[in-house]
């Protein structure tokens, strides 16, 4: 367990818990075996139902801290206080400034928070995994902490992207978490995000060994 345990935390974890319950469930695989303390978690994206089902399925101790889109959950005035509230979100710019405000998620790190990254940047528009960028490696480097590969699947059938196909289905909903990826001053950022990559596909596919 990465720190004291937050009210916020606690009321997160058990709404999306709630919410699963009723939309096909929610199963957890590998959750157990985490670092104790902080790391950085990534995770494939092609549903906004992501982020509920990582911190449905991460302990409520671990209070995961997610990085999020600015320009689409930082918009307005209403949209960034439900995503603070409800996914206990940071903006993060994607035009610009978006490696400097990961790079700021280290203090989260260091106050015994996990940190979610999507290292696509943005969600899949046909279910497969795309390109990973370079941040969320980096900024466990900086930090000092493990980088965790995290499958997710069924989030696609649950909530597809895209328009008025945005709309909630039923299905179940499976979150496999990985051993961590070797990343430090010696290990090359490509190598590592390359692995960290590999072992997301097969989380999220059944085919992790």
């Amino acid at each position: 367990m990465s720190g004291p345990v937050s009210a916020g935390a606690v009321a997160r974890k058990a709404l999306w818990r709630t919410v699963f319950s009723l939309t096909g469930g929610l199963r957890v695989d590998g959750a157990a075996a985490l670092p104790a303390g902080p790391c950085v978690i990534v995770a494939n994206h092609c549903s906004h139902a992501d982020t509920a089902a990582l911190i449905a399925a991460l302990p409520a101790g671990r209070r995961p801290a997610v990085a999020a889109a600015a320009d689409y959950w930082f918009r307005g005035a209403v949209r960034p206080r439900i995503c603070m509230a409800l996914c206990a979100a940071f903006p993060v710019r994607r035009a610009g400034g978006g490696s400097a405000d990961l790079a700021a998620a280290a203090r989260l790190l260091a106050t015994g928070h996990d940190v979610i990254v999507y290292p696509e940047g943005t969600r899949s528009r046909d279910g497969e995994t795309g390109h990973f960028h370079l941040g969320a490696a980096r900024l466990a480097v900086a930090a000092g902490v493990p980088l965790v590969p995290a499958g997710i699947s069924g989030t696609r059938t649950l909530l597809p992207p895209g328009g008025t196909a945005d709309r909630p289905r039923r299905a179940a909903v499976t979150v496999s978490v990985g051993a961590p990826v070797s990343v430090g001053a010696r290990d090359p950022l490509t190598d590592a995000t390359a692995e960290a990559r590999t072992r997301v596909v097969a989380l999220a596919t059944g085919r992790a060994g």
